[in-house]
């Protein structure tokens, strides 16, 4: 799945638009390479975002297969660390 797609399928972005132009922005890093849009995701990769104000990690425990899935299970695809 690329990486615009599954940051708003697991609810990280609102919408996909907004992870795309992250990823132009070159605040998205996979395993700690910048990485375009169109980046496949694979479990066990660890995503940073560079946000404005903080830097997040996620490992990635699972790859959704419908479009967006309900925010109480964000847990279940993603593991934010530390």
């Amino acid at each position: 799945m690329r990486i615009d797609k599954f940051l708003n399928s697991v609810n990280i972005t609102k919408r996909r638009a907004v992870s795309e132009d992250m990823c132009k922005s070159k605040v998205v890093y996979i395993n700690d390479v910048v990485c375009k849009p169109a980046k496949d995701v694979k479990v066990g990769d660890i995503i940073t975002i560079n946000f404005l104000e903080k830097v997040v990690r996620y490992e990635v425990l699972q790859i959704p297969v419908t479009k967006s899935i309900p925010k109480s299970k964000k847990d279940e695809y993603v593991k934010e660390l530390s």
